[in-house]
């Protein structure tokens, strides 16, 4: 019987990445509004965020399956799924903001919350197994890093949203 629960949160982690991954990328229109932005010197060449955000959803999917197979109770997996189905929510509003409907300046504003849910998965993760909680770290460390980048993308462009 553990074994048939350990394949169903599986088959639950593997949905929400691919979910996430999926949504969030047609979500993404790099068309010309996007290229007439001027864009920050130190900015990742755009080939390079769909490697950095498939590291990542592994990275996370990892440390969800560490967690439940830590003995969390059924109290922190509810947390725990809570969480990851809101992070995968804001994940794709930020894109929607940013690319489909233009407006960076909310997508950075939604962006504090994105930082957020990851921030509260690490912390929910914390005490059921650290392994899982350190796994999520490189994700609050991209979402930071992007919330930099979208700060100064907001800057270098006033009125081009």
């Amino acid at each position: 019987m553990k074994i048939f629960f350990q394949h169903k949160y599986l088959w639950v982690i593997a949905g929400w990445m691919v979910a996430t991954s999926v949504l969030g990328g047609l979500a993404t229109k790099l068309g010309p509004w996007y290229f007439s932005l001027i864009q920050p010197p130190w900015k990742p060449p755009d080939w390079s965020f769909g490697v950095i955000w498939t590291i990542i959803f592994i990275l996370s999917a990892l440390a969800w399956m560490v967690a439940f197979n830590s003995r969390p109770t059924q109290s922190q997996k509810n947390t725990i799924n809570v969480l990851f189905f809101v992070n995968g929510f804001l994940n794709v509003l930020w894109s929607v903001f940013y690319f489909r409907m233009q407006h960076p300046d909310w997508s950075f504003v939604e962006a504090f919350f994105l930082w957020g849910s990851v921030l509260a998965i690490i912390l929910v993760m914390w005490p059921i197994r650290r392994v899982a909680a350190y796994l999520m770290v490189p994700y609050l460390i991209w979402v930071t890093i992007a919330m930099r980048l979208n700060w100064e993308t907001l800057v270098l462009n006033p009125g081009a949203y």
